[in-house]
């Protein structure tokens, strides 16, 4: 039967707004990849970051120059070939991931060699605001087992200090977004020992992080923006303590978990993370975080709607997606 591959974009408003260190949105952009065989279907979604150089039309057009190969039958493994590691690759390899589930009557964690996948405990991200503000979110949010907090700013010891007074049980990870710099990291990583910070996130810019090497570490420190794939993680692992695997960087499923297997195989924790996007872009990332160290699959929950059906949220748990949604 002839295939047919189709990529949209949608638009899913935020609650409020979304402030990291860069700036804030109000508006979830993503792009949908489609691919039809017959009557089977499977589709995927990304979002593109600006950040890696990303736009809504340069992930259209990546996807479209690849969809004479996808209609002519390519298959996911000669896909991480012909196309590089981000957001195009991740709609498009998890479309396949999809549609092979469908094909064969399987679930595609039967497909990954995931059995029986459990619901997560899932962090809830509060963003970058003044002190008092933050200390407002965490109240707001104190019931969570796993806060993420954005950070990233000259001076954000009040922010940790806030945050930590007004959620005294739960587990905290701090995300710099790249924001700290030499001059102010140690006073930071003194912050987070004294407030029993579990976990930061990219505390230095990405190619600016070698001090890590030789700098104490009284919290573990992972790495985001520095890590995109699996050749990237040996010449890490010296400096961090964790990897944040995103599907959106590693360019999907597939690469993601040889990335896993890699940073496991030296030792790493491991961090399964997401862009703000809809149920659609987490629910395979939920199959990749079984047995995870940390989790953030927050995405849908910092928007004001989200797809119809969507993930399962109860609580500070995300459960494995219905096969209404994906896989």
């Amino acid at each position: 039967m002839p295939i047919s591959l189709k990529a949209t974009v949608e638009h899913f408003p935020i609650a409020g707004a979304f402030t990291i260190s860069r700036g804030s949105k109000t508006t979830a952009s993503v792009v949908t990849c489609r691919i039809t065989e017959g009557t089977v279907s499977g589709w995927a979604e990304c979002v593109p970051y600006a950040r890696y150089g990303e736009s809504v039309e340069s992930v259209l057009s990546a996807i479209e120059s690849v969809r004479p190969l996808i209609e002519e039958g390519m298959a996911r493994e000669d896909l991480q070939e012909a196309m590089k590691p981000g957001a195009a690759r991740n709609a498009v390899d998890c479309a396949l991931w999809d549609i092979e589930a469908k094909r064969r009557g399987r679930t595609a964690a039967s497909l990954a060699g995931i059995a029986d996948p459990m619901p997560l405990t899932t962090a809830f991200t509060l963003s970058l605001a003044e002190p008092e503000a933050m200390g407002a979110q965490a109240a707001k949010h104190a019931k969570r087992a796993l806060l993420k907090v954005k950070v990233g700013t000259a001076d954000d010891t009040a922010r940790i200090r806030a945050v930590r007074k007004s959620a005294p049980d739960s587990r905290i990870i701090l995300d710099a977004n790249e924001g700290w710099t030499a001059d102010n990291i140690a006073a930071h990583f003194s912050a987070c020992a004294e407030n029993g910070i579990a976990l930061i996130e990219q505390p230095l810019p990405a190619g600016q992080d070698d001090i890590l090497a030789g700098l104490p570490r009284p919290v573990p420190v992972c790495a985001d923006e520095s890590v995109h794939a699996t050749q990237d993680i040996k010449s890490l692992a010296d400096r961090y303590d964790a990897v944040n695997i995103k599907l959106d960087k590693t360019g999907g499923l597939t690469e993601a978990l040889r990335m896993r297997a890699a940073a496991e195989a030296l030792g790493l924790k491991i961090m399964i993370g997401c862009m703000v996007g809809s149920s659609l872009a987490m629910a395979p990332a939920v199959l990749l975080a079984q047995g995870a160290d940390f989790v953030d699959l927050d995405g849908p929950l910092l928007l004001s709607k989200d797809r119809s059906p969507g993930l399962r949220y109860e609580a500070s748990l995300v459960f494995p997606a219905e096969a209404s949604l994906w896989g």
